[in-house]
């Protein structure tokens, strides 16, 4: 089976890589912190000592880690993957970034003769373990095409948007506005509720069965009718961070839906909440 780099192993990566290793392909694995390759080397995946060695010329080389920073310093600094790629190579940049972050690379690579597909993905660690995972797909077709095969053992499903590179990334980047947009209105509700003396468990089952029978409602608002926030499957923290990014986007200043929400989000960074879910949003409401 065709070799394939998988860079970044944290509760997204681990079940990701794990996926690829069942599927049959021969998985090379780097991550800054060693250790967390252990559960994949027994599995039968390959750990190596620099981003660089997970790739082979012309190969493909998946991408899943927390942050802009990260994913630049993996792929452009000492030892990085980009260069590595050589003609013919794929990069499938599945983190959560800026699109602006993956068209950077796109160019870099197109000037080597390789490509970047955009690949971010809605889901939690349980639903990446479970190959669950929902992910809009956009870069050159060529490389989605090549892509697909790949990503078809990472997700439920793919949806394609184009060949515009950084199209995937600002589809994810509004989902999770929405998301956490949503956790805000949940929040606010079961407050109310509660305070005129109906159950937030009660009002929750009742919207989650009805009205709002979708997953945000369903699997955020049970975690807000519990308060329930650890641990963290989505860290408030990289949601504030998400949600800095989707604000710096052509046309989302002077929201305010989404400003107010980013206040919330604010205020639960000063409060110590950054390692909670991002349902501990709720934990501000009704504070100045």
């Amino acid at each position: 089976m065709q070799s394939i780099g998988f860079v970044g192993l944290g509760s997204m990566g681990q079940g990701m890589a794990l996926n690829l290793v069942k599927a049959g392909y021969q998985v090379k694995v780097y991550n800054r912190t060693a250790a967390k390759a252990a559960a994949l080397v027994a599995a039968g995946a390959t750990a190596v000592a620099h981003p660089e060695a997970a790739v082979e010329a012309g190969g493909i080389v998946v991408s899943m880690v927390s942050d802009d920073a990260s994913l630049l310093a993996l792929a452009q600094g000492p030892h990085g993957f980009g260069p590595a790629l050589g003609k013919g190579g794929l990069h499938i940049s599945m983190s959560t970034v800026n699109p602006a972050t993956n068209r950077l690379l796109a160019d870099e690579l197109r000037a080597q003769g390789s490509s970047l597909v955009a690949a971010p993905v809605f889901g939690r660690p349980d639903a990446a373990a479970a190959a669950k995972l929902f992910i809009p797909c956009s870069g050159p077709a060529a490389s989605r095409a090549r892509a697909a095969e790949v990503l078809s053992v990472l997700g439920q499903r793919v949806v394609d948007f184009g060949e515009e590179v950084g199209a995937a990334n600002v589809i994810k980047l509004s989902g999770n506005y929405l998301l956490v947009a949503a956790t805000q209105a949940i929040a606010e509700s079961l407050a109310v509720a509660e305070a005129n003396g109906v159950s937030r468990q009660d009002a929750m089952d009742f919207f989650s069965s009805t009205v709002f029978a979708c997953p945000a409602y369903i699997n955020y608002g049970k975690r807000i009718a519990a308060e329930d926030y650890a641990p963290g499957g989505f860290k408030l923290s990289l949601g504030a961070k998400d949600l800095r990014l989707f604000s710096s986007q052509p046309g989302a200043q002077g929201l305010p839906l989404n400003d107010l929400v980013n206040r919330s989000l604010a205020k639960a960074l000063a409060a110590g909440q950054g390692d909670l879910d991002v349902t501990a949003i709720s934990l501000q409401v009704g504070k100045p």
